[in-house]
């Protein structure tokens, strides 16, 4: 060493500065998390790549509801061509590689990458865990629908369709989407959480989604071409798209997607509730599970 550089060498003590500021506490983390994860299911605070596929399939989701308006306009119709209530599922092939695009985004990688111990290192548990993936999944999805659902109402009404209708017909189209985002954001999370594999989940999920629907659907028809018209409804429990199919039919006065439109009888009516109900605390429950033993 130069005697120069000897002489310009300098050390600094700063100490040890306790944190003074305000502390925020887990309720922070479980809303930074939360908004952490939304974005990211929308590729947004990622690169440019990670946004082509969300916004490409999102403005398919909303493509619908312009041709809607623009139909409803130009024709003289005095409804749109597709009820509020049934538009995610009339997409549901759209909605179904969206679920399982964001999913395996908000879960697998920090199985992957090994980073849930360092969330549960600070003031959160596996709970606020779960709870705030499962919250950000169910609203990127309910905004997947409902912001094409707001622009088919914004040009009824511009199409003077009628606003009691309209409205009626909206809300009761928002109450049919946040309870298929949530059923839905349930089952892609525990589907998604098993593997750390992100390919593998997309493709577990398409196929829980999938499978199932084909299947359903095909026996329906048969039943319905043998003439066995009260196996229809009864049918419908056991597939996710048939399920909430079902339950707006049965209580959102939405037409049902069933072979001749015949929707659940009374009977059927409740255990759609009941096993609607069901679905969403159960996927909870295994989550809460998983990530008991992830955390480790």
């Amino acid at each position: 060493m130069t005697p120069s550089a000897a002489q310009d060498a300098r050390i600094h003590n700063i100490g040890y500065r306790r944190y003074e500021g305000e502390r925020l506490g887990p309720s922070q983390a479980r809303l930074a998390l939360f908004s952490h994860s939304l974005r990211g299911a929308f590729g947004l605070g990622r690169s440019a790549r990670s946004k082509v596929l969300p916004f490409s399939l999102f403005a398919v989701m909303c493509l619908p509801a312009v041709v809607m308006v623009a139909v409803a306009a130009f024709s003289g119709l005095d409804e749109m061509p597709i009820e509020y209530q049934g538009y995610g599922l009339a997409l549901q092939p759209i909605l179904g590689l969206y679920i399982a695009l964001a999913a395996p985004q908000m879960v697998s990688l920090d199985l992957r990458f090994r980073t849930i111990p360092l969330y549960f290192s600070r003031p959160m548990t596996p709970t606020d865990y779960v709870r705030a993936k499962f919250a950000a999944l169910s609203s990127a999805l309910f905004l997947f629908v409902a912001v094409p659902l707001t622009i088919a109402y914004a040009g009824g009404l511009l199409a003077e369709l009628g606003f009691a209708d309209q409205t009626r017909g909206y809300l009761l189209g928002l109450v049919a989407t946040a309870v298929l985002a949530v059923t839905h954001a349930g089952l892609a999370l525990v589907v998604a959480s098993r593997t750390p594999r992100r390919g593998f989940g997309v493709a577990a999920i398409i196929a829980a989604l999938t499978i199932p629907f084909v299947a359903v659907t095909a026996v329906q028809e048969i039943a319905n071409q043998q003439g066995e018209s009260d196996a229809i409804g009864w049918l419908g429990l056991f597939s996710p798209g048939t399920l909430i199919d079902g339950l707006q039919a049965a209580f959102l006065d939405g037409t049902s997607g069933f072979p001749d439109e015949q929707g659940p009888s009374t009977a059927a009516g409740v255990a759609y509730l009941i096993l609607t109900v069901g679905l969403a605390a159960l996927s909870y429950v295994l989550l809460v599970r998983r990530y008991r033993k992830a955390g480790l």
